[in-house]
């Protein structure tokens, strides 16, 4: 066994603790990063984000890397268009090229902070098994890898998501399940080869929705189409489905869309993936813990919740900018940076929380869409506030 010790420590190689590396780097402080995955082509890293002018873009100005990252937007992915189970288009608004949103492939984000970071940052593998305070210095951790290896540190990042171990270290709070399960699934060269779903898609973001049941997509830069249904259900409905059957699982879904439009049917029927299966699930609206020394969160670990006000992914880089910096600030003491970043943190994603509780009844209404139609609308006219659509949900970014 081999055990090093690192002055600070990010668990969790995501876009909040690439961000929090990269804003500690550009400010002269060193940090390591603890990445379960083996290396950074491992896997897909998923669709298309909105990065928001306030949040996500502010974190990347933080970290030097705006002008990069607005070379490397999606032009026409702020598209959006609401059907209903018709598929009769309720709602539609095209991408004006503003950059309050701009939409940018989540692995394309990911690289671009990956190549900011010095060689050696990510200590990829390294499955976390056991935290505890070392012994041998107060407010220091020790971490134990399921290699072998070891390390202390003396401010330990949780940016390790949903199911953070770091949060394990401040309280026993874990997430529930919300109601909503989605499954999630791919068509490739949508053009070429799903032209009736790619039209159906449109050009940018698709809501296609019916009470408890929906379709929420984006078009991807790639020219395939990357889609969730969502449907309102008990935790254990998605165990009732044999998801290692793509033909009798598409069968299963299929059947809570009778009825609806054959185009919007295709999504699934014609799925070049196996159907996943995801749950829901959120922290409570307003979680917080006590200011521990030495360790703090940041993204899904501070405050998952459902994907439906699109501040999953903007929420963790700006956390990782806003505690760098107040480490930058405080480079004397610790514990003053982490109580002024807790503060604010708390504030800020109860707030977030509670629109995405909102969103979720939402876009899940006995009535929908009605209600996200009146409310894009609404914004459409004269004297709606400006940034009414701050409260947008925005599906899985």
């Amino acid at each position: 066994m081999t055990s090093t010790h690192y002055p600070i420590a990010i668990i969790g190689g995501g876009l909040g603790g690439l961000t929090t590396a990269r804003v500690l780097h550009a400010n002269g402080i060193d940090a390591a990063i603890f990445e379960l995955e083996p290396d950074r082509h491992a896997r897909t890293q998923g669709g298309m984000l909105d990065i928001h002018d306030d949040s996500g873009q502010e974190a990347l100005r933080a970290a030097g890397l705006h002008e990069q990252f607005l070379a490397l937007i999606h032009p026409g992915g702020e598209s959006m268009r609401i059907l209903d189970t018709t598929g009769t288009v309720l709602y539609e608004e095209t991408d004006t090229g503003e950059l309050d949103r701009p939409e940018i492939d989540r692995g394309t984000l990911r690289d671009l902070l990956l190549d900011s970071l010095p060689e050696g940052t990510v200590h990829w593998g390294s499955k976390v098994t056991t935290i505890a305070p070392d012994d041998s210095q107060t407010g220091r951790y020790r971490v134990e890898l399921a290699d072998g290896d070891s390390f202390t540190t003396d401010l330990l990042i949780g940016a390790d998501g949903a199911w953070s171990k770091v949060r394990h270290v401040l309280s026993d709070t874990m997430p529930d399940y919300t109601g909503i399960s989605f499954i999630e699934a791919d068509l490739y060269n949508a053009d070429t080869d799903h032209p009736a779903e790619a039209a159906v898609m449109g050009t940018g973001m698709l809501f296609a929705l019916g009470g408890p049941t929906g379709i929420l997509g984006h078009r991807e830069t790639d020219g395939s189409l990357h889609f969730y249904l969502g449907h309102r259900a008990d935790e254990n409905w998605v165990d009732t489905i044999d998801f290692s059957d793509t033909t009798a699982a598409k069968a299963a879904i299929l059947e809570l869309l009778d009825g609806w439009d054959d185009d919007l049917r295709g999504l699934i029927a014609n799925a070049d993936t196996a159907l996943t299966p995801r749950r829901i699930n959120a922290l409570p609206v307003g979680y917080s813990w006590p200011h521990t020394p030495g360790v703090t969160l940041l993204g899904d670990a501070a405050h998952v919740m459902s994907p439906f006000a699109g501040e999953g992914a903007n929420l963790a880089m700006y956390d990782g900018s806003r505690l760098a910096l107040a480490l930058a600030a405080h480079p004397d003491d610790t514990d003053a940076a982490l109580k002024a970043y807790e503060t604010e943190l708390f504030t800020r994603s109860a707030a977030s929380a509670g629109d995405s509780a909102e969103s979720l009844e939402m876009i899940f209404a006995d009535d929908a869409p009605r209600g996200l139609v009146e409310m894009f609308t609404a914004m459409d006219r004269p004297g709606a506030i400006d940034d009414a659509a701050q409260q947008a949900p925005k599906a899985a970014h």
